[in-house]
C-alpha cells in the first residue's frame, strides 16, 4: 500500500501544477487506478507465490477432473445396467409365454397321469371288490352248509325220537354192542 501511494505521489508531482489534465479529472484520478493496479499485482503475487494458490487451484482442478472421470464411469455403468434391464424386460414377454406354455403342458401331463392313476385305481378296487364278493360267497355257502347240516341233524333226531320205540332202541343198542365185540345180557 505504501508503495502504491508513493508511486501515485511521484506521478502527480510530474504533472503540471495548475492545469487539470485528463488523468486528474475529478472522480477519475489516475492515482486511484495506478494504486488499484499495484494492489492487484501485489495480491496476485502473494496469492500465487507465497500462498501457493496456483497449486491449490491445480490440485482442485485435478480433483474435479478425477471426480468427473469417476462420474463418467458411473454413468457408463448405469447406462450399461439400464441397457441390460431393458433387454431383460424385452425378453420377459417371451419368458412369460414360455413359462405359461410349459405350465399348460405340465397341467395336461398331470391330468393324463391322474386319469391313468384313477383308471388303475378303479380296476384295482373292482378286483378287490370281486375278491371280497367271492370270499363273502364262500363264507355264506360254508355257513349255509353248516346250517343245513345242523338242521338236517336236528330234524333227523326229531324224526328218530318220534318214530323209534323202546324195543327198537333196545335192539339197536344190542346190535351196536355186538358190532363192537362185546357180549350183552
Amino acid at each position: 500500500m505504501f508503495l502504491s501511494f508513493a508511486i501515485s505521489n511521484v506521478l502527480f508531482a510530474l504533472a503540471d501544477g495548475g492545469e487539470t489534465h485528463w488523468w486528474d479529472y475529478p472522480g477519475f484520478e489516475l492515482w486511484k487506478f495506478v494504486n488499484l493496479g499495484i494492489f492487484v499485482l501485489l495480491l496476485v503475487y502473494i496469492l500465487t507465490r507465497k500462498a501457493k494458490l496456483g497449486e491449490a487451484f491445480n490440485a482442485r482442478r485435478d480433483n474435479i477432473r478425477s471426480e468427473l472421470a469417476r462420474a463418467q464411469q458411473e454413468r457408463d455403468a448405469a447406462l450399461a445396467k439400464l441397457k441390460e434391464v431393458e433387454e431383460r424386460l424385452a425378453r420377459l414377454d417371451g419368458e412369460v409365454s414360455s413359462i405359461q406354455e410349459q405350465s399348460r403342458r405340465e397341467v395336461a401331463e398331470e391330468n393324463q397321469r391322474i386319469a391313468r392313476a384313477t383308471e388303475t385305481e378303479i380296476v384295482r378296487l373292482g378286483e378287490q371288490a370281486q375278491r371280497e364278493i367271492e370270499r363273502a360267497g364262500k363264507t355264506a355257502r360254508h355257513e349255509l352248509r353248516r346250517y343245513t347240516a345242523e338242521q338236517s341233524v336236528r330234524l333227523a333226531e326229531e324224526m328218530i325220537r318220534r318214530e323209534i320205540k323202546p324195543e327198537d332202541d333196545a335192539r339197536l343198542i344190542t346190535r351196536n354192542i355186538d358190532e363192537l365185540g362185546g357180549v350183552a345180557r
